[in-house]
């Protein structure tokens, strides 16, 4: 037997010597290409068998974590416990188990504490804080937080400000400009979280722009933080060079209604930067500053397309009906239809549907318009 697969063996190993060379070097491809194949087959059962293995092993623990945070934390009464933690140091005994002494059990039981955490308020969330402290899983945190990895320092930001543990400004500070996109919003937002008296320091320090999304995730939750001091946004407005912070602050100013800071939103309309214009003139209107409408009027034609509608729409806003005729005629002249539509939303902000001057507009108008003032008389359709 061993005889013929040796002869067997010889034969190919001859046949392939001898064969063109085309022929070799296709045959080295196939057998490559079928070895890579295998490898790969091999390498994602593997990979698939491993995260089945963990998937078991992390369920058990976490029925184990559920059991021990119900038997010693959820399932005490509040009322008859003496001192604040004292739930948390008596089923901190409790977890004092081999399965935790491992890195990857400390982790399972910091993400188990952290769901519990997101979802739990009053006195049993502060017992889990301070069971996550007893058990010095604040420690794993701040590991992670000091490691090469962007992944493992996002998931250390994320912890820490869950639980509410503070960072000092000289680790997290530096986070915030990361050329990491994620790494940089995380940081961001768990500055805001953990600093107690300049949440908004980093404003100074802004050189990467806040994009949408993010501006989107800072606002909730600077306006879901509780006990956050909120400061006066015309201290960026007027000095930060970073536009996208700027635009974010005309956001807040308008979210917290700082009157105050309405000088420093008036400059902006001298600004080059249209798009910071457009903003600001947003801000205004929805803030319903009356003494601008004489402002925003005069520099009307002077302005971009985008910088036009939002004029519109501040006139609309603050409703004073001082600017009526304008409205009108740029409502029965303009011949933008963008212009036409907010100048006759405008004009059914501050006119009454039954008014006399909607009544003439509907009679003299051409056939779109008068379809324009019945869209913008609608109460059901917005824009």
């Amino acid at each position: 037997m061993n005889f013929s697969l040796l002869d067997f063996l010889e034969s190919i190993f001859f046949e392939f010597r001898y064969a063109p060379l085309i022929i070799q070097v296709a045959i080295i491809f196939v057998f490559v290409a079928v070895t890579l194949t295998l490898l790969a087959y091999f390498s994602i059962l593997r990979r698939r068998f491993r995260g089945s293995q963990r998937d078991k092993k992390i369920t058990r623990l976490n029925e184990l974590i559920d059991d021990l945070l119900i038997e010693n934390v959820l399932s005490q009464d509040p009322e008859t416990v003496e001192t604040p933690g004292q739930t948390a140091e008596t089923a901190a005994e409790a977890f004092h188990l081999p399965q935790f002494s491992k890195r990857w059990g400390r982790q399972v039981l910091i993400d188990r504490l952290l769901n519990y955490r997101n979802n739990v308020r009053g006195a049993m969330g502060d017992e889990i804080r301070t069971l996550y402290l007893l058990l010095e899983l604040d420690k794993d945190s701040f590991k992670k937080l000091k490691s090469r990895k962007w992944n493992r320092k996002v998931r250390a930001l994320n912890e820490l400000s869950s639980m509410e543990i503070g960072v000092a400004d000289v680790i997290i500070l530096p986070l915030t400009n990361s050329r990491n996109r994620e790494l940089r919003a995380a940081a961001r937002h768990a500055y805001i979280k953990l600093s107690k008296n300049e949440p908004f320091k980093f404003f100074d320090l802004a050189t990467e722009p806040l994009l949408l999304w993010d501006q989107v995730e800072l606002f909730r939750i600077i306006t879901t933080t509780r006990h956050i001091a909120i400061p006066n946004f015309a201290q960026w407005i007027t000095y930060s060079s970073n536009k996208s912070v700027i635009s974010f602050c005309l956001k807040l100013v308008v979210h917290y209604n700082q009157l105050k800071a309405i000088p420093a939103v008036l400059k902006l309309l001298d600004t080059k930067d249209h798009l910071l214009r457009a903003e600001a003139i947003n801000c205004l209107g929805k803030m319903k500053i009356a003494d601008v409408e004489d402002k925003l009027v005069y520099i009307y034609n002077n302005q971009p397309l985008n910088c036009q509608i939002e004029i519109l729409k501040a006139l609309g806003r603050i409703g004073s009906g001082k600017h009526t005729e304008f409205l009108r005629q740029e409502f029965m002249l303009s011949t933008d239809f963008e212009l036409r539509k907010h100048a006759a939303k405008s004009l059914t902000n501050t006119e009454p549907p039954g008014s006399e001057l909607i009544g003439e507009l509907m009679e003299t108008s051409t056939p779109e318009n008068q379809l324009i003032l019945k869209h913008c008389m609608n109460p059901l359709i917005k824009f």
